[in-house]
């Protein structure tokens, strides 16, 4: 009897033991798992941050902010950033200059682009000049026809070249908001009620594409359209900048735009 005792207090001892050992490691273990969702943040200056005022000393004409979505995202799940995206991105400088962080462990992933590549910046300096000086129906009409007709297979390159680096990512394409409400209250800048239109059909084109591209590749479409609704420029409640000093902050999203706006729908497809 007192050797079956003996042993049975042995066997309950390491019992104990092992389960304290279990307990540690779960402590350990456990925020470690957290550390390790890898979120890797592409795109162009709607990413990056532009529009917020404020940029890492590093970012040189990146101009990534820490006031951007990716960052506030980043901060909100515990995940691990890689921050590439870049003001004046285009599809062909984020496949040359954007993806090293990716690879098979990445988790999540988020991407902007495509303005860049129609030319939208270029658009708005059109129309804002007035009517007599400018051809700003023109310049719809020229990005109009590249985003049906040449940004899909661009859009394709990228999204190709993310899914063979990054293949068991979760990837958030975030799309551009309506930039105005059909007032412009901007000295210095002569956007008609119809320019404001179309230019906002324009955005809901590149919505429409950018949607469907990312749903041909099974990722998840960020539509910030009816976020922005009420808070575009010269609203009272305005989350987009109007016509700004430095000229960059320009017909980009603040930093109510970019925290209240953009974070909450991309934290939530990223899941």
């Amino acid at each position: 009897m007192s050797v079956v005792a003996g042993l049975t207090l042995r066997a309950r001892a390491g019992l104990v033991v092992a389960l304290l050992l279990a307990t540690l490691l779960a402590l350990v273990v456990a925020p470690s798992l957290a550390r390790a969702v890898s979120y890797v943040a592409l795109g162009d200056s709607y990413s990056s941050g532009v529009g917020t005022r404020t940029y890492y000393s590093d970012s040189g004409s990146c101009y990534r902010s820490p006031k951007a979505y990716p960052v506030l995202v980043a901060a909100q799940k515990g995940y691990s950033l890689s921050f590439t995206a870049c003001s004046g991105a285009r599809t062909t400088d984020v496949i040359n200059n954007q993806l090293g962080p990716l690879n098979s462990s990445t988790n999540r992933v988020s991407i902007s682009i495509g303005g860049n590549d129609a030319g939208f910046a270029d658009v708005i300096t059109e129309c804002a000049f007035p009517w007599w000086a400018s051809n700003c129906n023109g310049a719809i009409n020229t990005a109009q026809s590249y985003i049906n007709n040449t940004l899909p297979s661009r859009l394709n390159s990228v999204f190709s070249a993310i899914r063979s680096r990054a293949p068991n990512a979760i990837v958030a394409v975030v799309g551009y908001p309506r930039i105005f409400m059909g007032v412009d209250c901007n000295a210095g800048t002569f956007f008609s009620s119809s320019e404001m239109t179309r230019l906002n059909q324009t955005a809901d084109l590149l919505a429409s594409v950018e949607s469907s591209r990312a749903s041909a590749y099974g990722y998840r479409f960020v539509d910030p359209r009816s976020a922005f609704t009420g808070h575009a420029v010269c609203s009272s409640s305005e989350w987009i900048n109007g016509l700004s000093n430095p000229i960059r902050e320009s017909y980009h999203p603040n930093v109510t735009g970019q925290n209240s706006g953009y974070r909450p729908l991309v934290a939530t497809a990223l899941g």
